[in-house]
């Protein structure tokens, strides 16, 4: 068979002066008799007809057909029937000495090798996140004929389930849905999640973060902030504590569903915005004095 002559006379293996042409002549046999119809050629008219031409059934201008002419490149040859970058590791050691192959040997006509995955983004709402939805993708792919020899494009549709609380990265491969093609596995086509910006929240892990904005003397005193969370509803949250620039108010529960758990929720993140007023008359500093000061 051409696998275990190619192997035995590859240039690599075979140290002998004839190697190389007797590897190139392995080459030419395998790529006529590979081919149905060079090979019928080749078993009705011999080598003369296959190189020299044929005589077309019906004449027209030129009633020859095309002789065949080997491209030379044995190991264009070797590397489309072994499969991979370099076939020829994948039997020898790197001392050289022939590796033993399990029995059964490689898949089909030689290894076939998988194209690299296809990545593209799926990008999403936070609200997409939170609830989770169904988005349904059209990809067109090649697609293989009954002949096994031809293909067409064709359109499908990939549908994607959106869990409650999936993060930003979370990948979601569907195999082998790349273009089909003759001795190659079909690559698989991973989407990953892309968090869109939020007008309101910034996601933290499981948690929402929330600007507030306030004035310097509800940050004093105290205030109520009223936030309007994902699934619409209105939050009143009282302030009792004096504001400072890095103070963070935890309100327990209203953030991001938990991945393995959507009933349970993270926490929401009340961060603040605190406006200073750009002057005071001389009364309000007076009055500050006395109750900060004193």
């Amino acid at each position: 068979s051409y696998r275990k002559l190619a192997l035995k006379n590859h240039p690599l293996k075979c140290k002998e002066p004839w190697a190389p042409e007797k590897f190139r002549q392995l080459a030419e046999a395998y790529d006529v008799l590979s081919d149905p119809m060079k090979k019928g050629i080749y078993d009705k008219f011999g080598e003369e007809g296959l190189k020299g031409g044929i005589p077309l059934e019906f004449g027209g201008e030129n009633p020859w057909t095309v002789g065949y002419v080997f491209h030379n490149n044995p190991d264009k040859v070797f590397k489309e029937f072994f499969g991979g970058d370099n076939p020829f590791a994948e039997f020898f050691a790197e001392d050289g000495s022939e590796l033993i192959l399990p029995f059964g040997g490689l898949r089909g006509r030689g290894a076939m090798k998988q194209d690299p995955p296809i990545v593209r983004d799926l990008c999403l709402s936070l609200e997409d996140l939170f609830y989770g939805c169904t988005k349904k993708i059209k990809i067109s792919r090649r697609v293989m004929n009954e002949d096994g020899q031809t293909s067409t494009i064709r359109d499908k549709i990939l549908t994607i389930d959106v869990q409650p609380g999936w993060k930003q990265g979370t990948r979601i491969t569907f195999e082998k849905e790349g273009d089909q093609g003759p001795n190659v596995i079909p690559a698989d086509i991973t989407f990953v999640v892309q968090e869109k910006l939020h007008p309101r929240f910034k996601r933290a892990n499981d948690n929402l973060a929330y600007v507030a904005t306030i004035p310097l003397g509800k940050a004093l005193i105290g205030c109520t902030v009223d936030v309007r969370t994902l699934d619409g509803r209105l939050l009143n949250i009282p302030i009792n504590d004096i504001v400072d620039p890095k103070y963070c108010k935890v309100v327990p529960g209203e953030g991001m569903p938990l991945p393995q758990d959507p009933r349970r929720k993270g926490d929401l993140l009340i961060y603040f915005n605190i406006c200073f007023p750009k002057k005071l008359t001389p009364d309000k500093k007076m009055l500050l004095k006395s109750a900060l000061l004193s």
